[in-house]
């Protein structure tokens, strides 16, 4: 019990050291899954093992952070967190994310360089036996572009808050030189760059392989202020965007306990029915990449809303049966 106490205090010490606005006391108690009460007595604990803890005044309430970061001693890694690190560098890396692999490669051994040597010899044969006991299973699909050099200007720009100029071989007008605000990126089974040409009609999904000759502009480009990504991204299923529809899915009894495991989006409603079979309702755009989703589901679903979906799905079916039709 003890060590486990000590444990949770050594988290919070390691959660107020990276946190540079600092912490309140009822985001220590979110972060930590505790009371208000025994987060103010947590922090009370840490302030006696580590007297550098500080206060930041944040009207109406108080922060507290560690300015001056945690010693080695406290922050070795396991060899599950650097086998998880290994895991993602891999994942990225089978997926054709090769920028985001290197970052993540990068971080490795920059975590294990500033690991003691007694504690990296402890790690070596743990770390070696997962790494030959895990792998990651590669799936069929898309393998996402991610060109280093757009990445770069892409979060120059983002950082920035500047402008951004590009060729864009895709869209209406292929080669013509575009000028966006750029809001975010979309990673995805495809990657996209989500900017607004024009700020009054709002953003627009730019694929990240269609676009040469990235040049940040240092011209402001600042995103509306309370402008989410995640929200943006929610709107739709997958990645397209278009009108957005009310979804209302029945999974039959035969696909219900799959159902209850699934996420179709982040803001469903799931109901289990009495006969056995699953409601799934949610509002989204994208009624093509859902229909194409649908697919997987054989006869185990039914499209109840709306009828979009209903006529999409009809019409993608139509197109696969002509392709596989033989004369």
């Amino acid at each position: 019990m003890r060590h486990e106490k000590a444990g949770r205090l050594l988290e919070l010490a390691r959660l107020l050291a990276s946190s540079a606005e600092g912490l309140t006391l009822d985001e220590m108690a979110e972060r930590l899954g505790v009371g208000r009460r025994t987060a103010e007595r947590m922090r009370d604990a840490v302030w006696e093992v580590f007297p550098q803890l500080e206060i930041v005044d944040d009207p109406p309430t108080r922060r507290f952070r560690i300015p001056s970061g945690l010693d080695g001693l406290f922050q070795a890694p396991t060899a599950e967190e650097l086998a998880a690190l290994a895991a993602a560098g891999d994942l990225f890396e089978n997926q054709g994310a090769q920028a985001r692999a290197a970052a993540l490669r990068s971080l490795e051994r920059k975590v294990l360089s500033a690991t003691r040597a007694a504690a990296r010899r402890k790690l070596a044969p743990d770390l070696e036996a997962l790494l030959q006991a895990e792998t990651v299973a590669v799936t069929a699909g898309p393998r996402p572009f991610e060109d280093e050099v757009v990445l770069q200007g892409v979060r120059e720009a983002l950082k920035g808050l500047s402008t951004l100029r590009f060729r864009y071989e895709g869209g209406s007008s292929p080669g013509r030189v575009r000028e966006v605000t750029p809001y975010g990126i979309l990673f995805g089974r495809s990657n996209y760059l989500v900017a607004a040409e024009n700020p009054q009609v709002g953003p627009r999904n730019w694929r990240l392989d269609r676009i040469f000759d990235v040049e940040v502009t240092g011209r402001p480009g600042e995103r509306p202020q309370g402008f989410s990504l995640q929200a943006y991204a929610d709107e739709s299923f997958g990645i397209y965007q278009d009108d957005t529809h009310d979804v209302v899915l029945r999974i039959l009894p035969a696909g219900a306990e799959d159902a209850l495991r699934w996420r179709f989006h982040a803001r469903q409603t799931v109901e289990p029915q009495p006969d056995g079979s699953v409601i799934v309702r949610f509002r989204s755009s994208g009624m093509r990449e859902l229909a194409w989703h649908l697919f997987t589901w054989g006869d185990k679903v039914e499209i109840v809303e709306p009828r979009a979906l209903h006529e999409m799905m009809l019409g993608e079916l139509e197109a696969a049966r002509r392709a596989h039709v033989r004369n």
